[in-house]
């Protein structure tokens, strides 16, 4: 009988166990998705260049110059390290307050992903800012210009 109570109070301590395991494991993949969820949203925000897009992070987004409006990305290589793509990651991006969601779009890059673009323009982060920071505005690298994107989609000079 001793052996018998051992066995079911192990066994509900084992299922409390996986019960526990499994709920940690969901919430996080909540996390993720919460987090997924908040970089594909576009918002608007102030900065010392006025009101310009930034990610549901709080990341600031950059045109490239060199690339055009409505065609391919130009950013490969070193290019894309430092200054990675806003990827599209099977999900539309929302538009927050002040966003044209007509104005949200994508293009395929060569490896096949697609990357967000706005008003045409494909969008970067640079690599080395936090939420909230704009280090690199009319920044000359890469073969053109770095410039942050008003909410009408052009690009501040």
């Amino acid at each position: 009988m001793k052996t018998m109570l051992a066995m079911s109070v192990a066994l509900a301590c084992a299922l409390a166990i996986a019960v526990l395991v499994r709920a940690t494991e969901g919430s996080a993949v909540a996390e993720a998705s919460a987090d997924t969820a908040a970089a594909q949203t576009l918002t608007v925000r102030s900065s010392r260049y006025g009101r310009v897009l930034f990610d549901g992070r709080g990341r600031v987004l950059y045109g490239f110059t060199r690339d055009r409006r409505g065609g391919p990305s130009r950013c490969y290589g070193g290019c894309a390290k430092a200054w990675p793509v806003y990827f599209a990651k099977g999900t539309v991006v929302r538009a927050g307050a002040e966003v044209k969601k007509s104005l949200i779009g994508s293009t395929r890059r060569s490896d096949g992903r697609r990357q967000y673009t706005y008003r045409g323009w494909p969008l970067y982060y640079y690599a080395h800012e936090g939420p909230g920071e704009v280090l690199c505005q009319n920044v000359s690298e890469f073969g053109g210009l770095w410039l942050v994107v008003r909410p009408d989609g052009t690009l501040v000079r």
